[in-house]
């Protein structure tokens, strides 16, 4: 629950906010004055605090400054007389959230606090968190990643959407190389233009050099008219070319001679057509191996390949799993009307473990699968197709962090008895029992128990993700102890 802390020297205005806002769910401290304030907010953590400008000992515009230094992340509300409004116009340049005019509308107050922390929310999950990218107004898909390799993925996309530069993305099927491809075109200059797809590897070979091209009519057998090829389509857009690995070498030739020369020929025509076309093209071929043997012309790859996109198959980004899988769980409640929890922790943790050869594309189809298998509103591991469970990996996890893991299962049954409890696992954890409490089983679970979330918060630097995956522990469980034992991940950021 949300602490707020009400400030004002009006005894009968401060209860009547603290009733109001308890309503509201809010756990409400009062003070009396901006000094008072100060000293509550130096002694304790609250999220919000609502102030008044004009107290004694110190005036609001001064406490909110002294605020601000102990805890900038705390939100301020100003309150105000209509008389004092320049004032409240000054708090709200030293760092006040807001500020509303006396008298108060409760029901207003409550809102305004609610979207106030709803916004710092959204603020630090951006902040910590992978960097949020357009795919179009039109997408039901998220870009997500978290991991340090899906990291390096947005800062070259960050850096490819600002220029023009032709660009190859590389990776397995069901990486999510298309979804690259459109946050390269939807966060750059063309974002407002055409984005046009077209699988090479689904087009029979005679065909492909029309697709892209276009014809004439009459240029061959069956061409009863003219057509406008993806070149001339997607004209000021961008043109995502799919598995570039699989064309011909002629076809080859006459894609080199359009970004080198930024011109074509319809097919069966003698117009030369200038094109201003984006090329980002895709493959999960080796390009490397078909240059050797004469598969692929080394100038169209290096044409390609000026800056490099890699995408990592999904067993070495596995600390983005969980909100992958929180995603599709969203995704298809909306999509099937249905009103899915979630997953079973051995579920979660199976899904976790397993190799994906078939990447996202297959977590999605995994998922989708046990939507329709699962008969009530959590996923257990029934509902999952049998190869996936069969073939689930519970050994070593391959994931990119090379921090060890910290295994509750290994230290928990460590811990058997006053006789074999072990000073240095004590002191590495720092349970720190309490003579008396050594044997109290209660206690000693309880305190053993924040202190491992603790150190593997510490470990994956406050990220909920990595430390659920890491530590074996379900998000969801996580999440319940942080809450249980008061514990703020956020201490532990860059530590």
């Amino acid at each position: 629950m949300k602490k707020i802390l009400v400030v004002d020297d009006d005894q009968t205005l401060r209860e009547t906010l603290r009733n109001s806002l308890e309503f509201h769910d809010f756990v409400v401290s009062t003070a009396e004055d901006g000094l008072k304030a100060v000293e509550e907010v130096r002694q304790n953590e609250f999220d919000l605090v609502v102030m008044d400008v004009n107290m004694p000992n110190m005036n609001g515009i001064e406490a909110l400054k002294e605020i601000k230094k102990i805890n900038s992340s705390v939100i301020v509300i100003i309150l105000t007389a209509y008389s004092n409004i320049n004032d409240a116009v000054d708090a709200v340049k030293e760092g006040a959230y807001n500020y509303l005019e006396k008298p108060i509308k409760h029901d207003h107050l409550a809102s305004l606090i609610k979207r106030a922390i709803k916004a710092r929310s959204l603020v630090e999950t951006t902040s910590f968190s992978a960097p949020s990218l357009s795919l179009g107004e039109d997408s039901d898909h998220e870009f997500i990643g978290e991991s340090n390799v899906m990291r390096k993925v947005f800062d070259v996309i960050s850096k490819l959407s600002k220029v023009n530069t032709p660009v190859l993305i590389r990776g397995e099927s069901g990486t999510g190389k298309e979804l690259v491809a459109k946050a390269i075109h939807y966060n750059g200059p063309r974002k407002d233009e055409k984005f046009v797809t077209i699988n090479l590897a689904a087009i029979p070979d005679e065909l492909i050099e029309s697709e892209l091209f276009g014809h004439e009519k009459g240029a061959f057998t069956g061409a009863i008219e003219r057509k406008i090829g993806k070149f001339q389509f997607a004209e000021g857009g961008t043109l995502f070319l799919d598995e570039i690995g699989d064309i011909s070498p002629q076809m080859q030739v006459k894609l080199l001679r359009v970004l080198q020369e930024k011109k074509f020929n319809p097919v069966g025509s003698n117009r030369t057509i200038n094109s201003d076309v984006r090329i980002i093209a895709a493959s999960h071929k080796p390009f490397e191996e078909m240059i050797k043997d004469g598969e692929f012309r080394e100038d169209l790859f290096y044409r390609l390949n000026v800056l490099p996109v890699y995408l990592p198959p999904l067993r070495k980004r596995k600390t983005d799993i969980p909100r992958l899988i929180d995603h599709y769980v969203d995704y298809f409640n909306k999509y099937h009307n249905l009103s899915i929890k979630g997953l079973a922790e051995e579920a979660s943790n199976l899904l976790c473990n397993y190799s994906w050869p078939g990447n996202i594309r297959e977590l999605r189809n995994v998922i989708e699968h046990a939507f329709i298998i699962e008969s009530s509103d959590v996923i257990n591991l029934s509902s999952f197709p049998k190869t996936v469970v069969e073939n689930a990996d519970q050994g070593e996890d391959s994931s990119e962090s090379q921090v060890d893991k910290i295994n509750y299962d290994e230290i928990k049954t460590s811990v058997l008895d006053d006789s074999e409890l072990e000073p240095t696992l004590l002191d590495d954890y720092s349970f720190g029992f309490p003579a008396q409490d050594k044997l109290n089983f209660n206690v000693a679970k309880e305190t053993f128990e924040r202190a491992f979330i603790v150190n593997a918060l510490k470990a994956h630097l406050g990220k909920i993700n990595q430390t659920a995956i890491k530590a074996h522990i379900p998000k969801k469980t996580l999440l319940r102890k942080i809450e249980k034992y008061n514990i703020n991940p956020k201490d532990y950021y860059n530590k």
